[in-house]
C-alpha cells in the first residue's frame, strides 16, 4: 500500500530537477499525479521520462491565466486535490548594483507571486486532509552575495507558508515547506559557469556542508513525500531543511 493511493496530486516545476524525481515518487506512491512547467523541451523530455499515467501540462507559474486554465482541468478531471506541491521557482543571481526591475519582477513573479496565487485559485479543490507544499530554499536565512533578491523571493515564501498554515488549519488543510540547500540540479547549469568552473564551485560548497557532498533530488523527493503524506499529519507551518548540515552562516 502507497502513501498517497488514491491521492491527486499537483506539482508545478515537475519536469526537471527535484519535481521530475518527486512525480516519480509519488505515482510510485499511488497518487495520480499532475506536473507542471513551462519549457517545450524539457516537457518532452518529461512526458517521455514518466509514466504514462502522469499528465504533464504546459502551464507558466508567473501567468494567472494560465493558473487559472490549470486549475480548471483540474477541477474537471479530478474534482479535487489531496496534495499541491509548489516547487516551481527560478534563480537568477545578480549583484546589488546590476540587479533590475525586470529581473526582480521576474524572479518574485514565478517565485512568490505564482505559488500565492496559485494557492488561493486552488483552495476550492483543497478539502479536509489536503497538504500544501512549498519548495523554499535555506537562501531564506542565510545569505550569499549576489543572491538578494532570489533570498527575498524565497524568505517571503516560507512567510506566506506560515501565515496560511494558520489560515487554512480550520479547514484541516496544512501547510508546510522544504528548504533545499546543494542539490545537483539543473538550476546550476544556468549560473554560466564552465563544466570546470561548475565542478570547482560544487566541490568548494560540500567542502561547507557537514556531509561533504552535494544533495540529491531523489533526497529532497522523500522530504516532500513525507509533508505530502499523513505522516507528517501532525505538522503545520514548519520549515524542514535538506541541506547536508550546512555549517557556514
Amino acid at each position: 500500500m502507497g502513501k498517497l493511493d488514491g491521492k491527486i496530486a499537483l506539482i508545478t516545476g515537475g519536469t526537471t530537477g527535484i519535481g521530475l524525481a518527486s512525480a516519480r515518487l509519488f505515482h510510485q506512491e499511488g497518487a495520480r499525479v499532475y506536473v507542471t512547467g513551462r519549457n517545450p523541451e524539457t516537457l518532452a523530455q518529461a512526458r517521455s521520462q514518466l509514466p504514462p499515467e502522469v499528465t504533464v501540462l504546459e502551464a507558466d507559474s508567473a501567468s494567472l491565466a494560465d493558473l487559472d486554465r490549470l486549475v480548471g482541468q483540474l477541477k474537471a478531471e479530478a474534482g479535487r486535490l489531496d496534495v499541491l506541491f509548489i516547487n516551481a521557482g527560478i534563480g537568477e543571481f545578480r549583484a546589488l548594483g546590476e540587479a533590475s526591475e525586470a529581473h526582480w519582477d521576474r524572479i518574485l513573479d514565478v517565485n512568490l507571486k505564482g505559488p500565492f496565487f496559485l494557492t488561493q485559485k486552488a483552495l476550492p479543490l483543497l478539502g479536509k486532509g489536503a497538504s500544501v507544499v512549498y519548495t523554499t530554499s535555506v537562501v531564506d536565512r542565510k545569505g550569499f552575495p549576489g543572491a538578494s533578491v532570489y533570498s527575498a523571493s524565497k524568505a517571503g515564501l516560507a512567510g506566506l507558508a506560515r501565515a496560511l498554515a494558520v489560515e487554512l488549519a480550520p479547514l484541516g488543510i496544512r501547510v508546510n515547506s522544504l528548504a533545499p540547500g546543494p542539490i545537483e540540479t539543473p538550476i546550476h547549469t544556468k549560473l554560466g559557469l564552465t563544466a570546470e568552473a561548475l565542478s570547482a564551485f560544487q566541490a568548494s560548497v560540500s567542502q561547507q556542508l557537514a556531509m561533504k557532498r552535494m544533495g540529491t533530488d531523489a533526497e529532497v523527493a522523500g522530504v516532500a513525500l513525507f509533508l505530502a503524506s499523513s505522516d507528517s499529519s501532525y505538522m503545520t507551518g514548519e520549515e524542514i531543511l535538506v541541506d547536508g548540515g550546512a555549517v557556514v552562516s
